[in-house]
């Protein structure tokens, strides 16, 4: 089997697993917080994506690693955990909070999508061996953050659920 099949199905199947784990176990979690929990919870997940960073770390990536993937998927992921950093740390300023929820989910999912087109065009696929010991980020970590920016995306743009209150007889 080509390095190209092998890597569609490890992405594919990297989907898979974390959406069944995610509706699963994940999901109910996150429902039965509040709004603001919920999307600290995805921040706090996506905090980590400095990590991307390795991209660009020699020794840690073969050295035919297309630079018009690497170097774009380091940056984004590192300014995509910056800015899940800055909506932790504004939690308690409900006006910078929501901004930064928008702003780190935005740039995220445009870096994923991004880092999806150049990998495409630069044949990523085919010499996925290169991606070395970063090989788990796209086909084991990625699936993960995109699933969590889509359902923050839906919460962001639904209306709050009402909390209903307990009628009581006099």
């Amino acid at each position: 089997m080509s390095q190209e099949t092998l890597f569609q199905i490890h992405l594919v199947l990297g989907y898979v697993a974390w959406l069944l784990c995610f509706g699963a176990y994940i999901l109910p979690r996150l429902r039965s917080m509040g709004r603001v929990e919920a999307h600290r919870a995805i921040a706090t997940l996506h905090s980590f994506r400095f990590f991307g960073l390795v991209f660009i770390l020699p020794g840690v990536v073969g050295p035919n690693l297309p630079p018009g993937f690497a170097t774009f998927a380091a940056y984004g992921d590192f300014a995509t955990g910056l800015l899940a950093m800055l909506a932790l740390l504004t939690v308690r300023v409900r006006t910078l909070f929501w901004p930064c929820v928008v702003a780190f989910n935005f740039v995220g999912v445009a870096d994923i999508i991004l880092d999806y087109y150049h990998a495409v065009q630069t044949g990523l696929p085919a010499i996925a061996g290169h991606l070395a010991a970063t090989y788990a980020i796209p086909v084991i970590y990625v699936p993960l953050l995109m699933i969590t920016h889509v359902v923050a995306f839906y919460w962001l743009v639904r209306p709050p659920a009402r909390q209903t209150a307990e009628h009581h007889k006099p």
